[in-house]
């Protein structure tokens, strides 16, 4: 008996306690943990770098030789945004020096969506130039000059910066998107864009660029047939341009943007666009959005909307006229969305009512600086209501009258909305 206690107690020995287990447990998971961290397989660890920043990235790099050869992957380097900000006159954080040395060194060739994030300094546009004129091995795709102040690209020297944006239309041979807003960019430059990117091109956003003709744009229009998206000033835009758009060798056109500034406040005559013109654009791209930002005086309106037009998106960022607004609801039956910053002191109510008649895809409207009477704005909302899926209006706009006070407007609104609707209490633009 004494023997057989002495043997089930050395057997009972043999197993290791519950702390023991544990400890041995978390020592194992440390060791594999060690190895399973440094052996992940490489799309692995590039998937978990691509939702990283930068700085993340570049700290998990000195892990392991592994994670250092993933951080070099062309895939990681497809996309990438250059921050040039001025210490000195900006809060804005900027990219490292060193950093940029190292990607034009060794990922130049891999990048294919670029833009260039730039202050209201001179030099750090200077600087994004200087980068371009680099690039002489990249294979861009997407190129975005973007100026977050005001458009500081303008202060460079045209020629330099020519210069630079002609290295990367010459060596890219596959541009398909490029914004270049604000920029010194002339016609010469192009011929260029257009003589070796014609085939990929398809999105041109150029607005507010002083140095290109009609006659440039138009050698873009000519030679780009599979371009899907222009943003341009309007003095650019004319009767052959919207030809070229809708000949037979052009893809459908699917967003034209355009912006009507006025150069020189009371000085600027804007001439007129054949209705013929507009008819061949809707005919052969009848799905395109035509947007219209509008920036001008009121005696400035003069020639625009007497003939049917087929703009989408109207946007008056300036006081218009009730005149101009009976035009629009007259000539402008492809609109679904119109935003009137501001205007007079007379109601409004036959204009919005005509425009809710006549514009028979409208969806969203947005009033500021307006004057609508509720019995008025009821009217409208009765008419399109069931269609509209934006209503903003400021509280201010709307004028009691004796069938509908401010009590009652929403309701009443909400009635024929469908949805519970307040006016705003402030612009929402």
């Amino acid at each position: 008996m004494k023997q057989g206690r002495i043997a089930r107690k050395s057997k009972c020995q043999a197993f290791p306690s519950r702390e023991e287990r544990a400890k041995r447990r978390k020592s194992r998971f440390r060791q594999t943990s060690a190895q399973d961290w440094g052996n992940l397989p490489h799309h692995v660890v590039l998937q978990i770098f691509q939702h990283l920043s930068l700085v993340d990235r570049a700290r998990a790099s000195s892990v392991c030789r592994c994670w250092n050869d993933v951080f070099h992957t062309p895939d990681l380097w497809r996309r990438f945004e250059f921050e040039l900000n001025q210490p000195a006159t900006s809060y804005l954080r900027s990219t490292h020096p060193d950093l940029i040395q190292q990607i034009i060194k060794k990922h130049a060739q891999h990048l294919h969506y670029v833009s260039f994030k730039v202050d209201s300094c001179t030099e750090s546009a200077e600087a994004a130039c200087d980068i371009l004129s680099q690039l002489v091995n990249c294979t861009i795709k997407t190129l975005g000059l973007i100026s977050t102040a005001r458009p500081s690209f303008m202060d460079v020297a045209q020629a330099h910066f020519v210069s630079a944006l002609t290295v990367v239309f010459v060596n890219s041979k596959s541009l398909s998107s490029i914004k270049i807003d604000d920029t010194p960019v002339d016609d010469p430059s192009l011929k260029v864009l257009v003589a070796n990117n014609s085939d990929t091109l398809k999105l041109l956003k150029m607005s507010s660029c002083p140095h290109v003709s009609p006659a440039g744009i138009l050698c873009v229009a000519d030679q780009c047939h599979g371009l899907r998206e222009l943003a341009l000033n309007y003095h650019l835009l004319s009767d052959e341009l919207l030809l070229a758009l809708s000949s037979e060798k052009h893809v459908h056109l699917e967003h034209l943007r355009i912006d009507v500034v006025s150069e020189n406040p009371g000085q600027t005559r804007f001439h007129a666009i054949k209705r013929s013109s507009w008819e061949a654009l809707a005919r052969h791209s009848p799905k395109v959005n035509v947007v219209m930002y509008f920036f001008l005086y009121e005696e400035e309106f003069q020639p625009f909307f007497w003939d049917e037009t087929p703009v989408t998106h109207l946007y008056f960022g300036q006081a218009v006229s009730k005149e101009m607004l009976g035009r629009v609801g007259l000539n402008c039956p492809r609109l679904v969305e119109l935003v009137v910053c501001a205007n007079g002191l007379e109601p409004l109510d036959e204009e919005l009512i005509r425009i809710a008649e006549r514009c028979k895809s409208l969806t969203a409207i947005g009033l500021g600086e307006c004057e609508v009477t509720c019995s008025g704005f009821v009217e409208f909302v009765k008419v399109c209501g069931g269609r509209l899926t934006q209503l903003s209006i400021m509280e201010e706009v709307l004028i009691p009258d004796s069938s509908y006070n401010m009590e009652q407007i929403h309701s009443e609104v909400s009635k024929h909305l469908g949805r519970m609707w307040f006016p705003d209490m402030m612009p929402t633009w």
